[in-house]
């Protein structure tokens, strides 16, 4: 069974969109570990967070990308 793939123009917002999935999950789910510790309700909180986290973190992904790109080819040889 072949899956379809995302057209290529599409690009510019699977990136940030797996970027900051992924980076949210994580951070979110490493600050919750720490303020809260292993608790009974520590996945609830967690998965808040990380909605929280990504609902705030991918619209600034596609805002700031193209300027971040810019810089780093800026300062990153040819």
């Amino acid at each position: 069974m072949m899956v379809k793939k995302i057209p290529k123009k599409y690009a510019f917002l699977v990136t940030p969109f797996l970027v900051s999935c992924l980076m949210t999950f994580v951070v979110s789910g490493v600050s919750t570990i720490f303020s809260i510790g292993f608790e009974s309700n520590m996945i609830s909180v967690w998965i808040g967070a990380w909605i929280i986290s990504w609902l705030i973190a991918f619209p600034t992904l596609i805002i700031t990308l193209p300027m971040v790109r810019r810089f780093v080819s800026s300062i990153v040889e040819d």
